[in-house]
């Protein structure tokens, strides 16, 4: 009792009010935005290709979820350690909970749920992001090597040295190559490696995938924004495995048939070796 007579002391109002606090600072730590596009990107880079927001929101999306996680399990810590605690007079042990199946149950559940929704949006977006068309209206085949990038444009992994339309470029650690495409184009990436496990990765296109000898791997990307964005190698393949950098140009599809037409003209028609002799049905 308080002195005056209420059984209102001033631990039961904190007792009262500090859940109601709690929920208020969850609502305003999870209505700070309307929308994906208002929240900070939290580490990553402005995106500029079709599917690239598709990343974004999700990484946006997995932090939320852990603050949100987090302030519960801060909250929860914090009013037991407040409330729960032995009274300055007291010598009794707090009420011991043991054996509750109940509670047991919950504890299992609940990290089940919240790992299982995880997967289903980790596996919705990663089945878009990996899908590949039968027609895209661009070909691109990545050679990765040590420790550079070769690009064979309009050519699958088994390069037609006879293709009119196709034209590479070749870099070096000295010298990184820039890879144009052209914006709201579709372009398919077909990727090889000559020698070891290799990772390409345009940074701004949010996604990147391995570059392994004797396999092909595929992804697609439309580029929505002109510019020119860093790429590099995402998979430790050797010591200068820090210098196999390259850049990628998005520019209009004039300027891009344009750069292929002064590739041939520079007898840089047709496409160097991708590592892929033949994998049977791997057809344009």
């Amino acid at each position: 009792m308080s002195p005056n007579g209420s059984d209102r002391s001033p631990r039961r109002t904190m007792r009262r009010k500090l859940p109601q606090a709690l929920a208020l600072g969850l609502v305003i730590a999870t209505a700070t935005g309307c929308s994906a596009n208002d929240l900070p990107r939290l580490g990553l880079p402005s995106p500029v290709t079709k599917d690239g927001p598709l990343v974004l929101h999700m990484w946006q999306g997995s932090w939320i979820a852990a603050l949100v996680i987090g302030a519960l399990m801060w909250g929860l810590i914090i009013w037991s350690v407040i409330f729960h605690r032995r009274k300055r007079t007291g010598v009794e042990l707090p009420p011991q909970t043991r054996y509750n199946v109940p509670l047991e149950a919950l504890y299992t559940a609940v990290p089940i749920v919240i790992v299982s929704v995880l997967f289903y949006f980790v596996a919705r977006d990663e089945s878009r992001l990996t899908h590949v068309s039968d027609k895209p209206q661009h070909y691109v085949n990545v050679v990765g090597f040590q420790w550079s990038w070769a690009f064979n444009y309009e050519n699958t992994e088994t390069p037609n040295e006879a293709n009119t339309d196709a034209a590479y470029e070749v870099g070096t650690p000295a010298e990184p190559p820039t890879l144009y495409l052209p914006i709201n184009e579709t372009v398919q990436f077909r990727l090889t490696s000559r020698d070891v496990i290799h990772d390409f990765w345009p940074v701004n296109f949010m996604m990147k995938m391995d570059v392994s000898p004797g396999l092909v791997n595929k992804f697609e990307v439309t580029p929505t924004a002109l510019g020119t964005y860093r790429g590099k190698c995402a998979e430790l393949c050797g010591v200068d495995h820090s210098r196999m950098l390259f850049n990628v140009k998005v520019v209009t599809h004039d300027e891009y048939e344009q750069h292929l037409k002064e590739l041939r003209a520079k007898g840089q028609a047709g496409a160097v070796p991708s590592g892929i002799t033949s994998m049977g049905s791997e057809e344009k």
